[in-house]
């Protein structure tokens, strides 16, 4: 039998890391003794200096950051409460120290690579034919620090891909500091963290239906002088985890004049200290028909990956979410883009090998896996995972697949899954669509290509993709081609 020839392009574009585009984060240089001892040498400064040093600050950074002196004032505001009470500050005086306690991040300066791509939710003013889209990257810093990044670009109706030039600027969203939770869904997730203790429940049964962070905050104040002697340990371990729960889903909101390549999500709970890693982010169609989009990531602490979820209408406004149950662990979720049958479905790597299905009622837990694919061909008997969502198309669900060979080399694969019952495997790829060539080998993490999404336009796979861990390029392939190269005599799970 001879297998259909699979044409894959290379597109001339590659997106480089970029080490100019910094980020301003609070700088912390020691405890709140150090931090008072700093402050003791600003304040003892001249008067007279103060305007000269704050103007050569605005002089070196104010094309680097927007409004760079509300930047300065804003981070004064979340230190200012070490002072003594009582003391006036001129305003220039006040940017001065809020100046101290602020550093640049290069984003980029490590890499830009492992891209989702998904439609732009506005495609007006384009020619006929052509698709804008919003692309996601992960940017990783200084101390190997992850972050979510954006850009658009638009797919031209000769088939060319165009991504635009950032913006100068970057800036991260404002967390919303009053989120509100729904009692029912917070109390199943307490109780799969097994935080279902009386204690949980008497804080819960203080709370309505609908509650917000300072009403919990308050609540569990009051416990802890509801006796005389304060709260048991056991009673004050139980308290930090539902308090850390409640911090780990939050809300963020960018301003809408803020370009989207403007636009940074830095971690920002303690499951994502070290890096929010492999977005892979899906418009899903909701049951009334309107859209919105979901990314599933992997968290790090710099011990352990936890999979997590964010979510947004717009990319203004994001919702990050804990993900549950004991199905939701490892790297590489992938959600489906509708419900199958009225129930979420998700792919999986439950055993760092092979590739699994789970479905689920509720898109915040997820209980049970089925196996769907093991590690089958030379180019992936290390281990096999998903590179995004699936997309839907006729003949059925297509997936794009990485797979781990000899020398720790990742390839680009496919399969495809029946349309009404996903845990049908119809085919697969015996070889892979992409593997890294001559000039991709080379970079932070050699001999890997790797994607986290892909799209469907016009009759072709547009595959974004990261190149050694280092950068990110392109690729088109004919989906017609891809189809009629899938065997149905691989579709099988050992």
């Amino acid at each position: 039998m001879t297998i259909p020839t699979v044409h894959v392009t290379r597109t001339s574009t590659v997106l480089q890391p970029n080490q100019s585009r910094v980020l301003l984060r609070p700088f912390n240089p020691g405890d709140e003794q150090r931090t008072c001892q700093i402050i003791g040498r600003i304040m003892a400064l001249p008067e007279d200096q103060i305007a000269p040093l704050v103007q050569g600050i605005c002089d070196k950074f104010c094309h680097r950051h927007e409004d760079i002196q509300k930047v300065c004032l804003e981070r004064y505001g979340q230190i200012c409460d070490i002072l003594p009470q009582g003391q006036e500050l001129s305003e220039l005086r006040r940017q001065l120290i809020g100046s101290y306690f602020l550093a640049e991040y290069s984003l980029e300066s490590a890499a830009l690579f492992n891209p989702s791509i998904v439609r732009h939710p506005d495609q007006t003013g384009l020619s006929t034919g052509a698709l804008r889209f919003v692309l996601s990257l992960r940017a990783t810093g200084e101390g190997h620090v992850s972050s979510i990044t954006f850009r658009t670009g638009i797919i031209h109706p000769d088939k060319s891909i165009e991504v635009l030039t950032p913006v100068g600027f970057l800036t991260e969203p404002r967390q919303i500091a009053n989120p509100g939770y729904d009692k029912p869904l917070f109390e199943r997730k307490l109780a799969e963290l097994n935080l279902n203790s009386e204690f949980t429940r008497r804080i819960m049964g203080k709370l309505p239906d609908s509650f917000t962070l300072e009403e919990l905050r308050a609540t569990l104040k009051a416990e802890q002088f509801r006796l005389p002697d304060g709260m048991t340990q056991k009673d004050q371990a139980a308290a930090q985890g539902v308090w850390m729960l409640a911090r780990s889903n939050y809300e963020v909101q960018f301003q809408p004049g803020q370009e989207l390549s403007e636009r940074i999500i830095f971690p920002a709970t303690p499951s994502q200290r070290n890096g929010i890693e492999d977005a892979r982010f899906v418009c899903f169609q909701n049951d009334d028909g309107s859209l919105d989009y979901y990314a599933t990531f992997t968290a790090y602490d710099g011990k352990i990956v936890v999979p997590e979820l964010v979510e947004t209408a717009d990319f203004l406004h994001f919702r990050f979410i804990t993900l549950n149950g004991p199905a939701a662990i490892n790297k590489g979720m992938a959600l489906f883009p509708r419900k199958i049958g009225g129930r979420y479905a998700m792919l999986s790597r439950q055993d760092n090998e092979n590739i699994s299905i789970m479905f689920s009622d509720n898109v915040h837990f997820w209980n049970e896996s089925t196996l769907l694919l093991k590690p089958v061909f030379h180019w992936e008997l290390v281990q096999l995972g998903n590179c995004g969502s699936p997309i839907e198309t006729d003949a059925g669900w297509l997936v794009l697949s990485h797979g781990v060979g000899p020398m720790r080399e990742y390839c680009i694969g496919a399969f495809l899954l029946d349309r009404d019952d996903p845990t049908k495997v119809l085919g697969r790829l015996r070889e892979p669509l992409l593997k890294p060539n001559a000039e991709e080998r080379e970079g932070y993490v050699p001999n890997v290509v790797y994607t986290c999404g892909f799209l469907i336009h016009e009759g072709d796979l547009i595959i974004p993709y990261g190149l050694a861990d280092h950068a990110t390029s392109f690729a088109t392939v004919p989906l017609s081609e891809v189809l009629a190269a899938m065997e149905p005599d691989l579709a099988v799970t050992t």
